[in-house]
C-alpha cells in the first residue's frame, strides 16, 4: 500500500491504489480491504489522508500521502529484503 501510494504521488486515492496494486501484482484487490489497510496505516502514522474535490470533478476523494515515518519504514524494508537476496545471484544465472 505504501509503495503504491509513493508511486502514485498526487494521484494516490483509494481507487487508484487498488488499480496500481492489481496492475503490479496481477491479482484482484478488494477496495474495502485497501480502505481498511489505509486507515490502519494512518492510525500508525505511516500515511496521512485528506478529503479533496479535484477541480472540474464533483466527487470527493481521499488523497493519501506517505509520511516521513512511512518512507523510513519503506527504506528499512527495502534494505532488509535486498539483504535477504544478497549472495543468491548465482542461483538465478542460466547454467
Amino acid at each position: 500500500m505504501l509503495l503504491a501510494a509513493v508511486r502514485l504521488g498526487p494521484r494516490a486515492y483509494t481507487v487508484t491504489i487498488v488499480h496500481e496494486l492489481e496492475a503490479r501484482t496481477g491479482r484482484e484487490v478488494a477496495p474495502a480491504a485497501v480502505f481498511i489497510a489505509l486507515r490502519r496505516l494512518e492510525e500508525h502514522g505511516l500515511l496521512n489522508s485528506r478529503l479533496i474535490t479535484p477541480a472540474g470533478d464533483w466527487r470527493t476523494r481521499r488523497l493519501v500521502t506517505v509520511t516521513a515515518r512511512g518512507r523510513a519504514l519503506l527504506r528499512q524494508s527495502r534494505e532488509r529484503l535486498l539483504s535477504l537476496w544478497e549472495g543468491l545471484e548465482p542461483l538465478w544465472k542460466d547454467r
